[in-house]
């Protein structure tokens, strides 16, 4: 991966950005595509798109949302211990014991997930998993006063973990989910940029919001650009690691390339250029099936206006909605392949309609 490319990924990962709050890591991701792309925009919702080759045809949309999960503040006691609400999916055995940071109008304020000690635990407390209304975030503040003169009600808050190599080409971060696919659709279209004169559609780039509570910001940008043709780039559960059971959810692995949908809610024509692509260019891939709802922004975008030709392309990752998500930088640099390689080969000729 090239060192600009890397420390993207490293910046715009590192970017708070929980479901609402998304306009820093956006600010990231437009100032990178401007530098190679025809166009730039945001929306009312805080979408931001990309465009090379405007005039072209079909239009093509690559998606990949922006937000992460996370929490906000909703109560501050008078001890001054914030309590807080959920942004998007969580476990609650997760939390407990981390640092956190409380997003301010003038910074970070750094704080600690509390919970009673397990000494202090009753047998009953022991043995029944804590809901999120059982902790707390204490920052210091010793009133809600003091409290109160550095955190509102609204604050989000995030996870105190940054991008980190392991071994390898293995690399964990908070965030992964999804900020990497606003990395594959900007990179995509920078390697498109350099290849204009190939190019017959015109392609959107777009980093979307409000993903993890309900698939928000994809609904209304798809409406807004149209497009005869989507993929969406999200993460993918991996299943090479114990207690996962492949028999149940198939056989996805990290560092053995991009995984491409098949299912209901995927155009089976997209599905079968994405494969013929990835043969083509020699682009190891991975087959998932989804039977029904893939639970990411294909579903609402293949429903947008009369009709979106969708396919749907995963980077597997390890240990999905918590800090320490993990994934292997060549799928990252394959998928970019794939979806560029895939545009390339798209010409109005094309006709989607599914038929015998």
């Amino acid at each position: 991966m090239r060192d600009e490319s890397f420390e993207f990924l490293r910046h715009i990962v590192n970017t708070p950005s929980p479901s609402g709050y998304e306009q820093r890591a956006q600010a990231i991701f437009r100032d990178y595509v401007s530098r190679f792309a025809d166009e730039v925009h945001t929306d009312v919702l805080g979408n931001s798109y990309a465009v090379i080759n405007p005039d072209g045809y079909p239009r093509v949309m690559l998606s990949g949302h922006v937000d992460e999960i996370g929490f906000v503040v909703h109560y501050i006691s008078d001890d001054g211990f914030l309590y807080f609400s959920p942004v998007g999916g969580h476990d609650s055995n997760i939390p407990v014991g981390h640092r956190v940071y409380v997003h301010t109008k003038s910074g970070p304020v750094l704080g600690v997930i509390g919970r009673k000690p397990i000494h202090l635990l009753s047998d009953e407390e022991r043995r029944k998993k804590p809901e999120l209304s059982d902790l707390w975030i204490d920052i210091g503040a010793t009133s809600k006063k003091e409290a109160e003169e550095r955190v509102r009600l609204g604050d989000p808050v995030t996870y105190v973990y940054d991008l980190q190599p392991l071994m390898g080409e293995l690399v964990t971060a908070r965030g992964f989910d999804n900020k990497m696919g606003c990395f594959v659709v900007a990179e995509a279209l920078r390697l498109l940029s350099e290849r204009r004169s190939e190019l017959q559609a015109a392609v959107y780039a777009v980093s979307t919001v409000q993903e993890e509570v309900g698939l928000r910001g994809a609904r209304t940008v798809a409406y807004e650009i149209d497009p005869q043709v989507a993929i969406t780039v999200d993460v993918g559960h991996s299943i090479d690691y114990p207690g996962v059971d492949k028999k149940k959810h198939g056989d996805q692995a990290i560092g053995k390339g991009p995984v491409i949908c098949r299912g209901s809610h995927v155009n089976p024509l997209v599905f079968e250029m994405l494969v013929e692509t990835a043969t083509e260019k020699e682009i190891p891939y991975q087959i998932e099936v989804a039977g029904g709802r893939t639970g990411t922004d294909n579903d609402v975008i293949q429903l947008s206006r009369s009709g979106v030709a969708t396919g749907l392309v995963s980077v597997p990752i390890r240990y999905m909605h918590t800090p320490c998500e993990l994934l292997h930088l060549n799928d990252l640099d394959n998928t970019v392949r794939l979806l560029a390689e895939f545009a390339l080969k798209i010409h109005p000729g094309i006709n989607w309609t599914p038929t015998a």
